[in-house]
């Protein structure tokens, strides 16, 4: 079974960006995802994203939290157009890639309607692993929902209230 272990954060200022080493724009859609409220919803996300010149099909579990399921396949690229167009709203994004310490920040800073939110992600082999924290990585948001991706399709950043944005409802 493949398991991704993933913590997210919030990005503080800038100085991240002298950091990147590459970039690279990402135009993803949900093909399936959640349905508030709704008994026998799916408990998986079916993501298809473009990434530069290459496509992927991605299935992840919705449990909250930083461990998931997650398999994900390469598609041809031309697939992945087709599947963008039966999918409802997208979620694009610029993702730099930020080297520390034998570690990698995925920096992603989105677009459209989520314009204005930057969050930091990084990929870990265990729960309980250490990792950098470098000045501009702000607080944990890997246990609020509002921040995943399938999320933002349908309650973008831009819809967000000030003190939700700011941040000020987090524990």
């Amino acid at each position: 079974m493949a398991v991704e272990i993933e913590r997210k954060f919030l990005v503080a200022g800038e100085t991240w960006r002298a950091q990147a080493s590459r970039r690279l724009r990402m135009v993803q859609a949900y093909l399936a995802g959640p349905l508030p409220g709704i008994a026998g919803a799916p408990r998986c996300s079916v993501r298809v994203r473009i990434a530069g010149e290459r496509a992927w099909l991605n299935i992840k579990s919705l449990q909250v939290g930083i461990t998931r399921q997650e398999f994900e396949y390469p598609i041809p690229p031309d697939d992945a157009e087709a599947m963008l167009a039966l999918a409802g709203g997208r979620i694009e994004k610029v993702r730099h890639f930020v080297a520390i310490e034998g570690h990698v920040f995925e920096v992603d800073e989105f677009l459209g309607d989520n314009a204005g939110l930057v969050v930091a992600e990084i990929e870990l082999d265990a729960e309980d692993r250490r990792h950098p924290a470098p000045d501009w990585l702000g607080r944990e948001v890997s246990h609020l929902p509002r921040y995943y991706n399938v999320n933002l399709v349908d309650r973008p950043y831009t819809r967000w209230t000030p003190s939700e944005r700011a941040g000020e409802d987090l524990p």
